[in-house]
């Protein structure tokens, strides 16, 4: 069922590049105070529900970002609200210098899970990264003499941090604060002779996110993960898989080095853990278990109310059939998604579970993304040339099928705005 408003007249390139609705009435709420660090459209989004959004003008959108892939369940799904009420009944946060249960069964349960030996609790992805870095230096310091060069791929982007942005490197999308601090490295990705000739005597680990996700959701083929993985065994370093994007049953499994069938020494989770809640965590196997207290540390890091959301997101991925379910309906969206591309004659069309990005024929993404949002419809453009569909990993079939006729109204607009354009140009 339609649930938004379409009748809308057609837009013009010069109204795709403006902001929807940045001529309706004045909100009702201003965001004069706030740092404009992010450009955000003019929706004021006031309630969620499942794969759906509603504004403070109570108009409907289909979701397919979820908050870029971090609400992994849907918009307060009952789990994850009952879960949160629960336990902010009893206890919050009695601070990271504490045990508390949420903590405990937490990383017990990742670690069965991912046959991991320990877990630390963080509150971001960018700081699992950060904490993988530290831990593989770590390492580096007590079995390799100290080396603690990173090696990791041109385009990918570890979180935000200070060493994580350097580790994604000065070319890479999302980083915008100059060239990277010694001591990292970057080599094409999928490019295995590259890697190997990049390894010297001063690296400890080698640093991949399975899929690319800024680059334009870019898999790793499986040939050159197996192959990053025997090069570490081989030389005696660490693979880090930076799983904060598709990790906790974005890819259908519970991580994506399982698709690849390779096992990684540290792996930073986030995003999807929390299900919409700051939520990381970093795992460690075997020699690469090597911290000591008070080596890391933060005052939200494996806090109660945080830890019970992570258990009711492992309790949902895990019921019988949920992963089958979701892999099921990745599939489907994923061949879905290559008719449409193929019917408005867009680009390749590429990605694994519920984690899919679609290359366009030209730089239209942006417009795109507002011509969706008149649709009533959410996506994300991490490059101009590519759009990016992260839905709740509980999407139906319907909701995929409902966000393809918003998707095609969308080609359509950008479509007619163009010959309106060229028709401009040629009079």
């Amino acid at each position: 069922m339609n649930l938004f408003n379409l009748r809308r007249t057609v837009p013009s390139l010069e109204d795709l590049a403006a902001e929807p609705y940045a001529n309706a009435s004045a909100p009702a709420f201003s965001s004069e105070c706030l740092m404009p660090s992010v450009q955000r459209p003019q929706p004021v989004f006031v309630r969620g529900q499942g794969s759906w959004l509603w504004d403070s003008e109570d108009r409907t959108y289909l979701d397919f970002t979820q908050a870029g892939a971090a609400n992994s369940l849907g918009h307060s799904p009952s789990v994850l609200v009952a879960a949160l009420a629960e336990q902010a009944q009893s206890l919050i946060n009695p601070g990271s210098g504490f045990y508390n249960r949420g903590m405990l069964k937490l990383a017990d349960r990742l670690c069965r899970s991912t046959g991991s030996d320990q877990a630390y609790l963080l509150s971001s992805g960018t700081e699992a990264c950060e904490a993988a870095i530290k831990l593989a230096r770590k390492w580096g310091q007590l079995h390799r003499g100290g080396a603690a060069g990173i090696i990791t791929a041109s385009q990918s982007c570890h979180g935000r941090g200070f060493a994580a942005l350097s580790a994604a490197g000065s070319g890479a999308p999302g980083n915008r604060f100059g060239p990277g601090l010694p001591g990292f490295s970057q080599v094409p990705f999928n490019d295995l002779p590259a890697l190997h000739a990049a390894v010297d005597a001063q690296t400890v680990a080698i640093m991949l996110e399975p899929i690319q996700s800024e680059a334009g959701v870019i898999p790793a083929t499986e040939h050159y993960l197996k192959g990053v993985e025997r090069l570490c065994r081989e030389l005696g370093i660490l693979l880090i898989l930076d799983e904060v994007q598709t990790g906790i049953g974005r890819c259908g499994t519970l991580l994506a080095e399982q698709l690849y069938g390779v096992r990684a020494d540290i792996i930073a989770l986030g995003k999807g853990l929390g299900g919409g809640v700051p939520l990381a965590a970093l795992l460690a196997r075997g020699k690469a278990c090597c911290f000591e207290a008070g080596e890391l540390d933060g005052t939200h890091h494996g806090n109660a109310l945080m830890t019970s959301a992570g258990l009711a997101v492992l309790d949902s991925l895990q019921e019988h059939g949920f992963l089958q379910q979701a892999r099921h309906n990745g599939q489907y969206l994923g061949q879905e998604l290559t008719r449409l591309a193929s019917r408005y004659a867009q680009g390749q069309v590429r990605g694994q579970g519920l984690f899919w990005g679609m290359t366009l024929a030209d730089e239209s993404a942006d417009a795109v993304v507002k011509a969706a949002l008149h649709e009533g419809l959410l996506l994300s453009a991490p490059q101009p040339d590519c759009l990016r569909f992260t839905p709740a990993l509980s999407v139906s079939k319907g909701n995929i099928d409902e966000m393809l006729l918003r998707l095609a109204r969308a080609f359509s607009r950008v479509r007619t705005a163009q010959l309106h354009c060229r028709k401009g140009v040629a009079v």
